[in-house]
């Protein structure tokens, strides 16, 4: 599949809904109370809100504590994606099954949204299905966006895009879609379900929101089309700007104060919609009131190829020290202690 341009594929595009709907949303996240409980396989998944709580750990006494602020939003975080697939589904399930007894325990409603990568990557379908058994919910639908506007996801003609500068890449042709872990062959998202479905939900079978549901027919177009979701179905939403989520997330509402039941797998831009948290700028400095002396420390783990080229601008930053650990001896017992004092004593003199 090839690669194109982006202001062309954008041109060609419907118009954008004309209403700001970030307020709608906003009422009507007030008006449902129910709590988004965002299960964050990965610690990157925070980045496009703020001002919300960050749980490491999910007994049903930290999780009921959460339920009982007004707060609409949570995050827990998983760090599901570094697990085998067994051990992921297994820590949904208890999850699952934690944050049932605490909504029972304090009678807050809730939405699970399954975060996940914006390329692709992940326990997908394991995590959302250890979900729906573990809550024991009649799932309609599963909704996968992994739409995500600061990295330069698009999803569009249900075909998702990792943008290279002005150049829209298909997922598949990317690196991220060679992932050791993760790899996939599909760029249409159908086809992509189908794949990791391992055939289970045929590519057929996936229902899509698209964006002339969503630019030209509004939330009740989209709020029609998810009402006649049902029986777990997997639906694909189209998505290439936040103005588009807030069109889907109004008709979204819409469709679950109507009594219908979804989980959520997503990138990060959805959350920030579906809680009805407005943008703001990146941090200052001054508000970091961090101390003015010392330095700093960023760890690096990635090995994709823009990961690897991102490390190498900041190695070429003056005043930076590299410290390289030997991964080799942290998975050895018997170096693992020594490799730690002696990363410890690099980075302290550094």
């Amino acid at each position: 599949m090839p690669a194109v341009r982006k202001q062309a594929l954008f041109d060609s595009l419907p118009d954008e809904w004309p209403v700001d709907l970030l307020p709608t949303v906003q009422a009507q996240v007030a008006a449902s109370n129910r709590k988004i409980v965002v299960l964050d396989d990965d610690p990157t998944g925070t980045q496009t809100v703020h001002d919300v709580a960050v749980l490491t750990e999910w007994t049903v006494d930290a999780l009921t504590g959460e339920l009982s602020q007004p707060a609409p939003c949570v995050y827990v975080l998983t760090n599901s994606r570094s697990l085998p697939l067994p051990a992921a589904q297994a820590l949904n399930t208890e999850i699952g099954h934690n944050l049932a007894a605490a909504s029972a325990q304090t009678g807050r409603p809730f939405a699970v949204v399954s975060r996940s990568d914006s390329t692709l990557r992940g326990h997908y379908p394991g995590e959302t299905d250890a979900l729906a058994a573990a809550l024991e919910m009649a799932v309609d639908a599963t909704l996968v966006i992994p739409f995500f506007l600061e990295g330069g996801r698009f999803t569009i003609n249900n075909i998702h895009y990792v943008a290279e500068g002005e150049t829209l890449v298909p997922a598949a042709e990317t690196p991220f879609a060679q992932d050791a872990a993760f790899g996939y062959r599909s760029s249409d998202l159908r086809a992509w379900v189908e794949e990791k479905s391992g055939g289970r939900v045929p590519a057929a079978a996936v229902a899509t929101i698209t964006l002339d549901d969503i630019r030209t027919g509004g939330p009740a177009r989209v709020t029609e089309q998810l009402l006649a979701l049902a029986g777990d179905a997997v639906c694909i939403v189209n998505a290439a700007s936040m103005r588009d989520l807030q069109v889907f997330v109004s008709g979204l509402l819409a469709a679950e104060a109507q009594g219908k039941c979804f989980l959520y797998r997503t990138a990060a831009s959805f959350v920030q919609v579906r809680a009805g948290i407005s943008p703001r700028p990146l941090l200052a400095a001054d508000e970091l009131q961090l101390p003015s002396s010392g330095g700093g420390l960023v760890v690096v783990g990635s090995y994709v190829p823009k990961t690897t080229g991102q490390l190498a601008a900041l190695l070429a930053t003056p005043g930076i020290a590299s410290y390289e650990v030997r991964v080799a001896n942290i998975l050895d017992n018997q170096m693992r202690q020594h490799e730690i004092s002696r990363a410890v004593q690099e980075i302290e003199q550094a």
